[in-house]
Formats: C-alpha cells, structure tokens, sequence
C-alpha cells in the first residue's frame, strides 16, 4: 500500500468512498451523495488552502481510503487547530489503512505549524475511537444529540491531539 497525496485522477475512488460512507455509515452525517466535480472542487479548495488531501493507493492501483484536514473553525484565533477525517473503502476496513493515513496525516499537521488535531466521531463509533486513542488522542468532549441520520438522534464525541508542545502559540516570546 501506498500513502501519497490525491490526484484528480483519484477522484473517482475519493467519491465512491465518500458515497458509501454517505449511503451506508454515521461517519459522515450528509444525507445526499455528490458527484466527481462536488469532489475535485473539494479536492481544489483544500489545496488551495495547503492542506492535503491524501490517498492510501492498493497494488492493484485504486483509492482503499483517504484522509484530509482543513480550518476547525473560520475565525483567525482558531488558526492553529484543524479538523481531520478519514475514510476507507468498506472493502479494505481493519487493514491497517485509517491508521497508515492517520499517522501521515499527523505528521503533515506538524510539518506545517499547526498544533491541535481535532476529531468529530460519532459517539457510539467505537472503532474510529480507539483508533483515535491509539494516536494518542483524548477525548474531550461529548455534544448529545446534535446530528440525526437514518431516523436517529447522534451525539458527536471530541476528541483532541496536542501535535506540539510550544507554548508561545505564534512563536514570539511574551514581552514582560
């Protein structure tokens, strides 16, 4: 397997995984699925923010899962934090695949600044949830009740990773 950021050519993968989460998951709490260009203009906004989006490509050459991250929140004092997703391929899940994206994806967050990873899982989604813990992620909060989907009310569990550990969060030190 291999871990490398998404082409256009991807996009075809990107979306029918994107899709099946839609259709067939609470791990994405959209209802309608998208096309190929509701995904490549995805594609290109994250890329114009510098954030990458990146594919964990099979031998045999298709899109097993991806993973990105972008803004948490839009206002300048949240600058420093992203939120992530990931996604594999219903066929390729317990491989290993959301961990080998995961720990790229950490390392991007770091190589360019940013110091807290934030994760948005439902609640009851134990598996992504011990894959967060793993990471070294921590739960910090539970919003009950906040989304709905096939019928149900869904409660979105927080959870955080420090990526650095300055404490100056512009790197200037503090005038005294």
């Amino acid at each position: 397997m291999q871990i490398r950021d998404a082409r256009t050519g991807d996009l075809e993968g990107i979306t029918a995984i994107y899709n099946d989460a839609v259709s067939n998951t609470l791990a994405i709490w959209n209802e309608r699925t998208v096309d190929i260009a509701n995904r490549a203009a995805w594609l290109a906004d994250r890329e114009k923010a510098g954030y990458p989006v990146l594919v964990a490509i099979d031998e045999a050459g298709s899109v097993a899962g991806y993973a990105s991250f972008g803004d948490w929140r839009a206002f300048e004092g949240f600058r420093h934090t992203v939120e992530h997703s990931v996604y594999v391929h219903p066929d390729c899940r317990g491989a290993g695949i959301g961990l080998a994206l995961m720990v790229e994806l950490i390392a991007r967050a770091r190589g360019i600044g940013k110091h807290v990873m934030v994760a948005g899982i439902e609640a009851k989604n134990g598996g992504s949830i011990a894959l967060h813990k793993k990471l070294g992620f921590v739960e910090v909060g539970l919003l009950p009740q906040v989304g709905t989907k096939f019928g149900a009310w869904l409660d979105l569990a927080f959870l955080q990773l420090t990526l650095d550990a300055r404490s100056d969060p512009d790197g200037i030190a503090p005038s005294r």
